[in-house]
This record gives C-alpha cells, sequence and structure tokens, in this order.
C-alpha cells in the first residue's frame, strides 16, 4: 500500500549517507530503493538523487539537492520510548556527531531536529494535580535529555 502523505528529506549531497544512518538506528527499517543521477545531470553522474527508505513503517525520501535548503527546528521527528532505555539508546545514536538540545530536543549530525520523548512524560504532565505536572514540567525544563526517574521524583517533591 503506497503511503500518502511521505515526509521529503532535502539534503546537501549525503541522502544515501543518511539513510544509511537511520536505518542503522531504528529496528524495524530498511533501504526501498536508490535513484542515481544519470550521466546527463543536474547531479554527478551515477550519485544518489533519492533515496526512498523506512523507519518504523513510516516512508521517506531523502533527496541530494544540494546546499540551497538546510534542515531547521520549524520540522523535527518525535520518538515514543517505552523506557529509560529506549531513550538512551536514541539519544545516543541521534547525537552521535550532532547536539544535544533542550527537552529531550537534539540534532542529529545532519541538522535534522529530533524529540526523544518517554511515553511518561505525557502522563505526568498530564496529571489532574496541577501542582504536581507544575513540578515535573519544571523540572522537564532543565533538562537536555528526559530523566524519568528525575520526573518522577520532582513530581513528588
Amino acid at each position: 500500500m503506497i503511503q500518502k502523505i511521505c515526509p521529503f528529506l532535502w539534503f546537501d549531497d549525503n541522502a544515501e549517507e543518511a539513510a544509511v544512518f537511520y536505518t542503522g538506528i531504528f529496528k524495524n527499517s530498511r533501504i526501498l530503493g536508490i535513484s542515481r543521477y544519470p550521466d546527463e545531470g543536474p547531479g554527478i553522474s551515477g550519485k544518489a538523487m533519492t533515496v526512498e527508505f523506512e523507519l518504523e513503517g513510516l516512508r521517506y525520501i531523502a533527496l541530494n539537492g544540494g546546499p540551497v535548503f538546510k534542515f531547521n527546528e520549524a520540522v523535527s521527528f518525535s520518538v515514543s520510548c517505552g523506557d529509560q532505555e529506549e531513550v538512551d539508546y536514541y539519544w545516543e545514536k541521534l547525537t552521535a556527531g550532532g547536539e544535544e538540545g533542550q527537552c529531550g530536543w537534539l540534532k542529529d549530525k545532519y541538522g535534522l531536529s529530533w524529540q526523544i520523548v518517554p511515553v511518561a512524560l505525557g502522563q505526568l504532565l498530564g496529571s489532574l494535580d496541577k501542582e504536581k505536572a507544575g513540578k515535573v514540567m519544571k523540572a522537564m525544563l532543565a533538562m537536555k535529555k528526559i530523566e524519568i526517574a528525575a520526573l518522577i521524583a520532582s513530581e513528588n517533591a
């Protein structure tokens, strides 16, 4: 079945490298196909033009479009994590060569923004006890990588 809406990512010249990087991190992932620039151009003959890949069942297309456009935080991908081990795994893999941000946000080595979010965060922030939810929010705002145990401790402080 064709996915009706597909994220399309513009890279300078490393779309294939990025697709291999991402499919190496997410377990249910694969490269679906690569189209290469022909001898007639406009890109370098034989270099990947587009790379179709799948991460956890979601199809993406990456384009080697040149240095015209750059990623920014206006678009990010959120990764829902069941526990701290999963948060730690994705944080470590995606920040390698990239940079940590605040509140579970990071930029990978290609400049793409990600949010590594434990399911527990939404549950804690959604507490009917507004005072506890406020404490959790305050704790989260002081974090880079989200630490579930610290959020739970702040809720009860």
